[in-house]
This record gives C-alpha cells, sequence and structure tokens, in this order.
C-alpha cells in the first residue's frame, strides 16, 4: 500500500501542476481595456468570433505569460506587458491564445488526461498485482515507469495544442492584416529566458515540456510569417504610442516607485514618462509632484479623459474630494460615461459627504453599473448611497450584487434574501435579488457535492 500511496501522490501532483491558475488578482482600468480591445478587434473578427464576446482580461502578475481558462477569455499578465515592446507584440500573444479558443483546447483537455490516466491506472494495476506477488521493487519500478510514460503522454499532447495555436494565430495575423514580426519578436523574448535561466534546448529537453522550445517555434513560423503579404506592414503609429502610454501607466501602478523612477527618469518629458512618474509620485504621497506632472499632460491634451481621470484620483486619494469633482465630471463626459471612470465619480460625490451630491451620485452610478454589473467598487457605492438615504432593500441588493461577483455566497444569499423581503414583489430589483439568491444557493450545493 506504501506503493500505491506513493503513485497516488505523483499522479495528482501532476494534475495540480496542469491546472491554470486562478488567484492572482484582475487589474481593471478603463484606458486599458479599451486599448486591450482594440488591438484584439481585428484578430477576434479573423478568428470567426464575435468581438462583443471575447473579453482581454489583465491579471497582476510579474511573470511572462497568458492563457485561456475556459469561455471566451484571454488572459494577459502583467509582466506580459511589461516585457513586451511593441503592440504588435502583444497582438501575436492574442492571436496565439484565440488560436487555443477556437481549437477548442480547453474544453479537449480532459482528452490528454483521459489518456494520461488510462496509462497510469494501468500501470497501478500491474504494479499492484507485482506488489501483492511480493516484489515490492518491481511494483515500484512499474508505477514509476507508467508514471513517466503519463506524463509524456500528457506533455505530448499539450505540446500539439500549443503548436496548433502558433498556426491558427498565424492564420489570424495575416487575415487581419497584421505582420508576424512581433510573435517572431515575442517568441525571441521567451527563447532569451529560456538561456537565462539555463533552460535545457536539447531534443531530450523538448519531450519534457508543454510547449515546443520557443527556437523551434520561430524556426517553424518565421516561414510562414515572412511568405505573408502583412509581413512588411508598418505598426500601427496611433497604436504603438497608446501601448507605450499604457505600458507606462501599468509600471506607475504596479512597480515599486524608485524602479519606475529608473525607467522613467524626470529628464524624459514624453507622455509615456510623465504618466508613469505621476503615478510614481502619487505612491509616494508626493501629491504636487504627481499633479505637476498630470497638469503638464493636460497641458497637452485638455480634453483627454484618461488624464483628467489621474488628476480625479490624485485629488480624492489625497482626502480632496471636491477638488476632484472638475476633473471627473469632465473625464465622465469625455470618455461617453465610461463605467470605471464614472464609479470613481460617483465615490468622489459621495466622499464630499455632502447629500446634495448624493443624487448625482445615484444616477452615474446605477448607470455605471447597467454598462458594467462585473463592477463591485461601483455596487458597493451605490449601496452607500442607498444605505445615507435609509433605502435598506437597495442597499442589501447592491451589497449582494457586490458579495456574489466575489464568491462569497453565503453573505450573498443572506443579502440576496433581506432585500427581497422588502422589495416591492415582482419589480426588477426584486427579481434580480431573486436571480442573485438561485445564483448563490446553486453555488453553494455545487460546493458541498465536491
Amino acid at each position: 500500500m506504501r506503493y500505491l500511496r506513493q503513485f497516488i501522490a505523483l499522479f495528482c501532483a501532476l494534475a495540480l501542476a496542469a491546472q491554470p491558475a486562478h488567484a492572482q488578482s484582475i487589474l481593471r482600468d478603463a484606458e486599458t481595456e479599451a486599448l486591450l480591445r482594440e488591438m484584439a478587434a481585428p484578430l477576434v473578427e479573423a478568428a470567426g468570433l464575435r468581438p462583443g464576446n471575447v473579453d482581454i482580461v489583465l491579471i497582476n502578475d510579474p511573470s511572462i505569460n497568458a492563457f485561456v481558462a475556459g469561455g471566451q477569455v484571454v488572459y494577459l499578465h502583467s509582466g506580459l506587458i511589461n516585457a513586451a515592446d511593441t503592440a504588435n507584440e502583444v497582438q501575436g500573444v492574442i492571436a496565439h491564445e484565440l488560436g487555443h479558443i477556437t481549437g477548442g483546447h480547453i474544453v479537449r483537455y480532459s482528452e490528454g488526461v483521459s489518456a494520461a490516466t488510462s496509462i497510469s491506472l494501468l500501470s497501478m494495476l500491474l504494479g499492484v498485482g507485482a506488489a501483492l506477488a511480493g516484489g515490492g521493487e518491481a511494483a515500484i519500478g512499474i508505477m514509476q515507469a507508467g508514471q513517466r510514460a503519463a506524463l509524456g503522454k500528457f506533455l505530448a499532447f499539450s505540446r500539439v495544442q500549443e503548436s496548433s495555436a502558433d498556426a491558427a494565430g498565424a492564420e489570424y495575423l495575416s487575415l487581419a492584416a497584421i505582420s508576424g514580426r512581433g510573435s517572431l519578436s515575442f517568441f525571441g523574448k521567451l527563447r532569451n529566458q529560456e538561456f537565462r535561466y539555463g533552460y535545457s534546448q536539447d531534443d531530450e529537453a523538448a519531450f519534457t515540456r508543454t510547449h515546443p522550445l520557443s527556437g523551434d517555434r520561430i524556426a517553424t513560423l518565421r516561414e510562414t510569417y515572412e511568405a505573408d503579404p502583412a509581413w512588411n506592414a508598418p505598426d500601427d503609429p496611433e497604436l504603438q504610442a497608446r501601448f507605450l502610454r499604457v505600458k507606462a501607466k501599468l509600471s506607475g501602478y504596479i512597480s515599486d516607485p524608485l524602479r519606475t523612477l529608473n525607467d522613467y527618469p524626470v529628464h524624459d518629458h514624453s507622455i509615456p514618462a510623465r504618466y508613469a512618474r505621476a503615478y510614481a509620485f502619487h505612491k509616494e504621497a508626493l501629491i504636487d509632484k504627481a499633479l505637476a506632472e498630470t497638469n503638464a499632460l493636460l497641458e497637452q491634451a485638455p480634453r483627454d479623459p484618461y488624464f483628467l481621470e489621474l488628476k480625479g484620483q490624485v485629488l480624492l486619494e489625497s482626502g480632496k474630494p471636491e477638488e476632484a469633482l472638475a476633473p471627473l465630471r469632465l473625464a465622465t463626459q469625455y470618455s461617453g460615461n465610461q463605467p470605471l471612470i464614472a464609479s470613481m465619480f460617483g465615490h468622489a460625490l459621495i466622499a464630499t459627504e455632502d447629500v446634495a451630491n448624493y443624487d448625482e451620485a445615484e444616477r452615474v452610478l446605477r448607470t455605471a453599473v447597467g454598462r458594467d454589473r462585473l463592477n463591485p467598487f461601483a455596487w458597493y457605492q451605490l449601496g452607500v448611497v442607498y444605505a445615507a438615504r435609509g433605502d435598506e432593500p437597495r442597499a442589501r441588493l447592491a451589497s449582494a450584487e457586490q458579495q456574489v461577483m466575489q464568491r462569497n455566497y453565503p453573505q450573498a444569499l443572506r443579502s440576496a434574501q433581506m432585500a427581497m423581503t422588502g422589495l416591492p414583489r415582482g419589480s426588477s430589483d426584486w427579481i434580480r435579488a431573486q436571480d442573485i439568491s438561485f445564483q448563490a444557493r446553486a453555488a453553494l450545493e455545487q460546493i458541498r457535492d465536491r
């Protein structure tokens, strides 16, 4: 039985290692999301998918990675954005991940697991038979050999999927008339990383990896890309300028301020550099310096909603909500009531603690959640408005919306049920509370059944 326990532990470790991680936090930013949608749109269309049905989600993780994990969602790590030099490089990654979606690779993942499991189970049965016959060492040898065969089978299946996604990504780039130069360039970065961390590049090592070697992928794709009519297509200068802005903004928001100031020194007066430094100074509570950089940006583009959003954020988070109202009101207006920006504006209206602002806050926040229901911060602020007015049922409903998104199902169920008791039966809010109640109860039952 000791051998059996060893085998089970090894196989469970393999199964867990093959699963994508979901523990990282999601980064949401209006400007970044707009850029990623625009970068992906021609590729999504080329893949035969509807742009409105495909989401590009940014994960706060410094590693250079991207993945799909079910549905039509592409997850990009912040480390990937940081490592990329061009928007074209990121488009190459998105095209590859769309290849996983159209290939149904997440759905077919069970095929690879099933094939590996059948080998493992057979070796386990043979090993148990050997153990019962008194051959303990032979038993563990059989089981370990089966484990290696199962692992090899699964890794080979994974490599085939990756190669298939590479080919599909190349096709989508071609159909969208986007050059594959960025794709090859990014694979070059991955190859350099492999060398830096000492990953073996020989043939034997290739069979122990979930992905083909980056050098092999470059060699395979180069011929395809260079023969494509889009190979010499120039990068979109406007898209590239926006990408550099977002990359700098992300650095200022995530990175240590000293690193940001090293990457974007004060003598650099470009828009990306000022953007990065504004966030770095804000993180260090150097409000005057943050506002100086922000005002310099607004001098160049006074109607830019994202620069106005930044100024409002600096003022609001520095304890000056009244001063934040004007830039945030303009940011909301110029962005066409973008939900994330509107949520911050609603927050600023509430933070003034002036009840005269609550009507506007409710209108702004209701519009925001109407366009983006997956916004727990906006729901929380809306709940604050309802609670201040003594509208307890709607405050509970707002809490339930927030809690179910955070997967706090027990509290979401309680909040939804309490909301239903105070809302007019059959009203739209009552029906929504009932829906949340059903969703939370179903999730709890599923958890209990595991």
